[in-house]
């Protein structure tokens, strides 16, 4: 019956199941040393981020004789025997997730100099140049039968620094000052004072990603900082704008300077939307991340040790203000983005609105020529009445002189004489019918 109720699955319903399998925690017990990479981008311009870090990953498992695993996979674990690894696959990163579980542990100072990255290949690591974006070392320890030593390892450990420091998770104590030290690896200690089973794994991995969606979220600083001049450039070349705009206000002319200001001011657009362009997935993933973070914050379930500031509270101080920053900037280029629209439409407003009182012109023109045309027209027609009246007395004169001989008519001067007035008046009658006529069609 399985196999036939398998056939009445979907095409996806399996792969989405597994998904929320898909990244498991580390197993880990006190005492226990964890080094952990996040390794950014890509090497080469036309190559992948999951090309590159499957390429990363299988010279590793290479280096220990491993087999890689396929390349479409998003998630490896493997036990290379002095240590764990876990390696997982993200939109814009990879991780690398060294642990090593040890019969004794030191103290942290001294446990910090025997991190699970002496085990991995000099080769390796030195690949990685110009990529490694978040490089952490945690130490899990058990609670000290000597709190007075291990505060002071702690001292000694974080060299001075401001340290954040909290009990999480009903069972465990986090410090950390989320500095790079002089090792180049941040640092974190978690005392296990009676977690249950697995708990740990789970705290090491949230503190982790806490540690790696903030170096993330604060991608997006940079960018703002960046932007930060271009914006103001624009804004007042805008304002520019705008005053030539009110100082055009009502003055008549060809409409040459509402084009020139409309050419400046698609020019201003088209920069904005690069601007735009180049940072909006930045800031919408710093937003993002920055989501991740606090909803990390919140699983820990913090509980305050009097005298240290709490990871959120540390947060809060120093992470929040960068990413409002990153807010304000995206909201700063919307909001100038829909002024330069705003502006765009009123200048051509004014474009058309001038364009249409110099067609209006140019129609006035043509009448008044047409006018003048009609006019001469008319002064012209006298002409033709007589013009028209000659050539047909003549006619009638060459046709008198005809009858003469025939003596039909005595004086042919004399007829010719009385017709001129009687064919004048014909021919003048004739085109003012046609005039009417034309007018009427």
């Amino acid at each position: 019956m399985s196999i036939v109720f398998a056939s009445l699955n979907h095409a996806q319903r399996v792969p989405l199941a597994a998904e929320i399998h898909s990244r498991p925690f580390l197993k880990l017990e006190a005492p226990s040393l964890v080094s952990h990479l996040a390794v950014y981008g890509d090497p080469a311009p036309h190559a992948s981020n999951a090309e590159a870090q499957h390429a990363r990953l299988a010279a590793l498992c290479g280096h220990f004789g491993v087999s890689a695993p396929a390349p479409d996979t998003n998630y490896f674990t493997h036990d290379f025997g002095r240590f764990r690894l876990k390696w997982e696959l993200h939109t814009e990163f990879a991780t690398f997730t060294f642990a090593e579980q040890v019969q004794k542990m030191p103290l942290p100072e001294e446990a910090f100099d025997a991190m699970p990255t002496r085990h991995l290949p000099q080769d390796w690591l030195l690949a990685l140049q110009g990529r490694v974006l978040v490089a952490s070392h945690v130490v899990l320890a058990r609670a000290s039968a000597a709190p007075e030593a291990f505060a002071a390892s702690l001292q000694r450990v974080f060299e001075g620094a401001a340290m954040a420091g909290s009990q999480v998770m009903q069972g465990g104590e986090l410090w950390t000052d989320f500095a790079i030290h002089s090792d180049g690896f941040s640092r974190f200690v978690i005392c296990d004072v009676g977690m249950r089973q697995q708990q740990a794994g789970r705290l090491i991995q949230r503190v982790l990603e806490i540690e790696t969606y903030r170096m993330m979220a604060l991608l997006g600083l940079p960018a703002a900082q960046q932007a930060t001049p271009e914006l103001n450039s624009v804004e007042s070349e805008l304002a520019a704008l705008a005053g030539a705009l009110v100082d055009a206000d009502g003055r008549v002319d060809d409409g040459t300077i509402e084009q020139m200001l409309l050419d400046q001011i698609t020019h201003l657009a088209a920069r904005i939307e690069k601007l735009s362009l180049d940072t909006s997935y930045r800031f919408a993933a710093s937003k993002a991340y920055f989501g991740l973070v606090n909803a990390r914050i919140e699983e820990l379930r913090e509980l305050r040790i009097e005298g240290t500031p709490t990871v959120e509270e540390f947060m809060e101080r120093r992470l929040a203000p960068a990413m409002k920053t990153c807010e304000a900037v995206a909201a700063r280029q919307e909001a100038l983005a829909r002024r330069i629209a705003n502006s765009n439409d009123l200048l051509r407003t004014r474009v058309g609105i001038v364009q249409e009182a110099h067609n209006r012109r140019i129609l006035q023109s043509m009448n008044q020529r047409a006018l003048q045309q009609l006019r001469l027209q008319q002064a012209v027609e006298g002409l033709s009445v007589a013009a028209i009246s000659y050539y047909v007395v003549g006619l009638i004169g060459y046709a008198a002189k005809g009858a003469k001989v025939v003596g039909l008519v005595g004086n042919p001067e004399l007829v010719m004489g009385v017709l001129v007035p009687v064919v004048a008046a014909c021919v003048w009658l004739g085109l003012r019918n046609m005039h009417k006529k034309l007018h009427s069609a």
